[in-house]
């Protein structure tokens, strides 16, 4: 097998002076594939370095690791106790710890870190006095607004346990949520917007707070209320008090931190949840820390002073990925709104005017710019650009290309995946080494990410099995709520492969130590047998121009299963027996004669999780006549009713 060309090689410079390329050599390691092989093999070393040389505060404790026969109850630095809000606020001064533009330039504004810290300090004096303790819950139903961050540093100061999800869900997907954390108190917003548009959320505050039960202390954040003309959002339920009411009879004040356990919980995350109520999934503090640490600091290469953007929503883990940048001292550059209103320019707006060092976003977006006929790269000055990262689903080799002809051709593109379940990533980008293109540089330091084949040895290169990770690390999960016995929890993660972690994706290595990531394992299609990937028929329809996205998924027939191609073309186009030979033909090119798909049709949209994921087994289901349990867990469920006896199927 042919090694690739290279998009992007680190000069030694740059190479030296990455952070990890410091690190490394202060260690006495000059590869990564070393430092990686030490960093699993010695991993309560490992780990308790990057306590000490990445700034960790707290009490780091003696013993290293706490070994157990289920791979999930190792505990990592048991004997260490810190608070996260100390973490996160440890850097002082009037530089911004936040920028905020929204949809609505008039609501742009920023915060010193100084000032944040007086706006968490006054924030834990009301939440004390609301009763909150240590261990209770304090959710918000917020956007990606600094009120939102804010609440979560206020909540974990104290020790509360902090959940989040965004305006757009609707009454039930908040219940979903927040009824099975029983959070004492709500955090509101009054509306938000997206698409040039003002979505009330205040005339829907009771039937949230009746759904959910236990909230006794419900919040509402003035946001669009805050600019004229008065959007005709309506005054709040009894009980209900506005959040510069709140904090008003509370001077600004210092917080104080609440010294906690290395495990003590920090979040609760969500499964997507489009096959069933979505799972309560508990993240400790000091692990997600110290993995957040590595990602940003070392595989990200974020330094002081530096702007990191994702677009996110605080639906997303990227929000709270996003959020632990501010332990190393970077300034975050907060988004609401829609990335494509008033025009696909606006995100590049944004890292240009912030002078952002790292943009994030999806690949969806990058496949979406690469199609619109936008160039970045010569209308703005993206020159403060260092790294590109792009998550959410894989990235093509078309992607890649997009990245370094139409946004930077300088910058580190880390395509990176993991996700909620360990609230990071399990490969990463790497500023040592070089990009090639549709590969996922490294598995992350501290993981021992394998793909393997069913017998559990390991997949040759360009061989394709499951993702796994053989070794504990300390961002796994706590477990889920409401689990008796982990019983839920071990299914999840644990038993098909007894002893790994198992998370249900589709990969392969590369002869150049990267990965690509083939799709979710539970979502690939077996047509005569054979395993296919869905993301390999993606990358060659991403190549065809009048094709805007696609999703392919698997039929039923008798006893077979048939590849089912559905397309979203460009508005105006229509699906001929031309394009549609050429679609066929791109396949069997690009990929092989199994991947074509056995019949293709038209769509307007596709239906996708909240953090913009295609939500291929929800179709699959509905094509099948099955019930979707949960259709809040979309961001457009209304989607799903396309693909309800469409033609293309019954041929």
């Amino acid at each position: 097998m042919a090694l690739a060309t290279s998009l992007w090689q680190p000069t030694e410079s740059q190479r030296q002076d990455s952070n990890l390329g410091r690190l490394m050599a202060k260690h006495g390691f000059r590869h990564y594939p070393d430092f990686h092989r030490w960093s699993v093999e010695n991993a309560g070393e490992f780990w308790a370095m990057i306590w000490d040389e990445l700034g960790v505060i707290g009490n780091r404790g003696e013993q290293l690791v706490e070994p157990a026969d289920d791979m999930w109850r190792t505990r990592f630095l048991p004997e260490a106790t810190l608070n996260v809000a100390e973490n996160l606020l440890q850097h002082r001064g009037s530089e911004p710890a936040m920028v905020f533009r929204g949809e609505n330039r008039d609501l742009d504004r920023s915060i010193s870190r100084d000032e944040l810290r007086l706006l968490v300090g006054r924030l834990q004096a009301a939440l004390v006095e609301s009763g909150v303790v240590a261990g209770d819950r304090v959710a918000a139903w917020m956007p990606n607004i600094i009120e939102t961050y804010a609440v979560m540093l206020a909540a974990t100061s104290i020790g509360a346990v902090f959940s989040s999800t965004s305006p757009d869900f609707g009454v039930d997907g908040v219940v979903d949520r927040f009824g099975q954390i029983e959070p004492k108190v709500l955090f509101v917003v009054d509306a938000y917007y997206y698409g040039g548009k003002v979505h009330d959320r205040t005339h829907l505050y009771q039937q949230v707070a009746d759904g959910i039960g236990s909230v006794e202390t419900l919040v509402a954040v003035r946001f669009v209320g805050d600019v004229g003309p008065d959007p005709e959002i309506e005054s709040l339920p009894a009980g209900a008090v506005w959040f510069d009411d709140y904090v008003a009879p509370h001077p600004e004040q210092e917080p104080d931190f609440a010294p906690l356990p290395f495990d003590h919980p920090w979040y609760v995350l969500y499964s997507s949840g489009t096959t069933g109520k979505p799972k309560s999934i508990v993240h400790r503090t000091g692990g997600v820390l110290l993995k957040h640490l590595v990602e940003q600091q070392l595989h990200s290469d974020v330094r002081p002073g530096d702007r990191v953007f994702y677009f996110t929503t605080p639906g997303w883990m990227m929000w709270n990925w996003l959020a632990s940048n501010l332990a190393s001292g970077a300034t975050l550059v907060l988004y609401d709104g829609s990335p494509f209103h008033p025009s696909g320019e606006v995100l590049f707006d944004l890292a240009q005017d912030t002078r952002a060092t790292l943009f994030g976003t999806s690949a969806k977006f990058i496949e979406a710019l690469g199609k619109s006929g936008l160039n970045p790269s010569e209308s703005h000055d993206l020159s403060s650009i260092r790294t590109v990262t792009s998550t959410g689903s894989a990235l093509a080799p078309e992607g890649f290309k997009t990245v370094y002809e139409l946004i930077s051709s300088n910058a580190m593109l880390a395509s990176i995946s993991g996700g909620t379940d360990l609230c990071g990533c399990l490969v990463i980008g790497d500023p040592t080494s070089p990009v090639y293109s549709g590969q996922i540089q490294r598995a992350a330091l501290g993981l021992d990410t394998d793909v393997v084949n069913s017998d559990l040895t390991t997949a040759a290169p360009g061989q394709r099995g499951e993702l796994v990770c053989r070794n504990p690390f300390p961002s796994m999960p706590l477990g889920f709520l409401n689990d008796p016995g982990d019983e839920r929890f071990r299914r999840a993660y644990f038993e098909r492969f007894p002893g790994l972690w198992h998370q249900g994706d589709f990969a392969e290595w590369t002869p150049e130590g990267g990965m690509i990531i083939h799709g979710r394992s539970d979502a690939t299609l077996n047509p005569g047998g054979v395993r296919i990937g869905t993301a390999e028929i993606y990358r060659q329809v991403e190549k065809i121009d009048a094709v805007l996205e696609s999703m392919a998924v698997g039929q039923q027939i008798d006893a077979d299963v048939r590849v089912v191609l559905f397309v979203v073309l460009r508005e105006g186009d229509t699906l001929t027996d031309e394009l549609a030979t050429t679609i066929k033909a791109t396949i069997r090119r690009g990929a092989t004669p199994r991947h074509v798909p056995a019949v293709i049709g038209q769509v307007t949209d596709l239906p996708r999780t909240r953090s913009g994921k295609i939500a291929e087994l929800a179709v699959r289901s509905v094509i099948h006549g099955e019930t979707i349990n949960n259709t809040e867990a979309l961001a457009n469920p209304e989607a799903l009713d396309e693909f309800r006896d469409h033609p293309v199927l019954a041929r």
